[in-house]
């Protein structure tokens, strides 16, 4: 068991300074109870990724993270063969007849471990990070659904590897395409979205050392307005937080037109969005 309870998520995401919801702590919970992956949707900087650093956190279990993009094939998700290690023994080997050169090279010592693998071979507690899932190509779910379903690995020179002790899987997506039903149902879902400005105040003041709750306060209203126009891209919550600590070192306390004016860049990085907000917030 991963946690004891949803109340026992929300204690001890809070611990590591991850305030989670009811909706969130209750499917944190039943992924690790059921031996489930976890998948995380919603728009890019609501928190998906940092919720499972902060699960890995709160564990003591330790961060396995595949991070995808296009392109992304078996070799730098799975496993690789080390052919530059290999091809110095068959040359050490010569004279050596090619069952026996063969046999000696396909062993764990030229296996060269990429995430996945990792993570079904650890016997620690894992928490198997699958961050933007989206961005890979349609042919990695086919991967990630063996893995996924059984939590085992089909190596053909070394024969089926299965989990000593299945991690605990996140999957992180910002639904820049539909993933598959076939692998979203081997998956509970948790819809992510922009915290409430009350939320969004509280996450700043434990994640800002000496903030004022004021100044917590006007930051998390500022950040819900703009988040409410048609921006190119919204602020995230850890633009929040950099704003936050970027008034702190301008030892500003209080969120006034000046101070919004002069570190709007570290919300707003489209100079379109700067100008939208600078007018709708009448600077």
């Amino acid at each position: 068991m991963w946690f004891a309870s949803p109340a026992d998520v929300r204690e001890r995401l809070s611990a590591v300074d991850y305030l989670s919801d009811d909706s969130i702590a209750t499917s944190v919970f039943l992924a690790g109870a059921l031996g489930k992956p976890l998948l995380a949707e919603g728009p890019a900087g609501v928190g998906k990724t940092q919720l499972a650093k902060a699960v890995a956190a709160a564990t003591g279990a330790r961060l396995v993270r595949l991070q995808c993009y296009e392109g992304l094939d078996e070799a730098r998700a799975l496993y690789e063969w080390n052919y530059k290690k290999q091809l110095l023994r068959i040359q050490a080997g010569q004279g050596e007849n090619w069952d026996a050169t063969h046999d000696d090279i396909f062993t764990e010592e030229f296996l060269l471990e990429r995430p996945l693998l990792a993570a079904i071979r650890s016997e620690t507690p894992v928490v198997l990070l699958i961050d933007e899932t989206d961005k890979a190509d349609v042919e990695v779910e086919g991967l990630l659904l063996e893995i996924l379903s059984d939590y085992q690995v089909t190596i053909p020179e070394l024969g089926t590897i299965t989990a000593v002790r299945r991690p605990y899987v996140v999957l992180t997506s910002n639904a820049t395409r539909e993933l598959s039903e076939a692998l979203k149902r081997r998956c509970l879902y948790l819809h992510l979205e922009y915290p409430a400005p009350e939320r969004e105040r509280d996450i700043v003041l434990a994640q800002v050392p000496g903030i004022e709750a004021g100044l917590a306060e006007q930051l998390a209203r500022a950040v819900a307005t703009m988040r409410s126009l048609e921006l190119k891209k919204a602020p995230s919550i850890a633009e929040t937080i950099d704003w936050a600590n970027t008034l702190i070192a301008l030892g500003r306390t209080e969120l006034d037109e000046a101070a919004i004016g002069s570190t709007l860049g570290v919300v707003l990085k489209h100079a379109s969005d700067q100008t939208r907000a600078r007018k709708e917030l009448g600077l």
